[in-house]
């Protein structure tokens, strides 16, 4: 194997990692919120967002390519799936269930 296809599976194992730790901070994130603020901010039941994030995580961990993975024969697109759900669940429910949490001086610390 040549310099560059060394470098296309570096480039991959990259990937596949950077695409696993942003599942595992998005369900980290969501299981540190409480269940109230979830119904408060008027977004899905955390329950709902833990089941997506805990297969997403699942899926981007077997996604991995050897050495550090299972990299079992998934297309790329169940990895990009994985972080499609940690990006929506980041991007969109993160800072709607913040203000909620208790934490971040939002109106539940009464901060602003």
């Amino acid at each position: 194997m040549g310099i560059i296809g060394s470098l296309q599976l570096l480039l991959f194992l990259v990937f596949y990692v950077v695409i696993f730790g942003l599942s595992v901070w998005a369900l980290v994130d969501c299981l540190r919120r409480p269940a109230r603020a979830f119904v408060a901010a008027g977004k899905r039941t955390r329950a709902f967002w833990t089941g997506v994030l805990v297969a997403a995580t699942a899926v981007a961990f077997i996604c991995i390519p050897p050495p550090l993975g299972i990299g079992l024969p998934f297309p790329s697109f169940l990895a990009l799936a994985s972080a499609a759900a940690a990006i929506v669940y980041l991007v969109d429910v993160r800072p709607a269930v913040a203000p909620y949490s208790g934490r971040g001086g939002g109106p539940a610390r009464g901060g602003w």
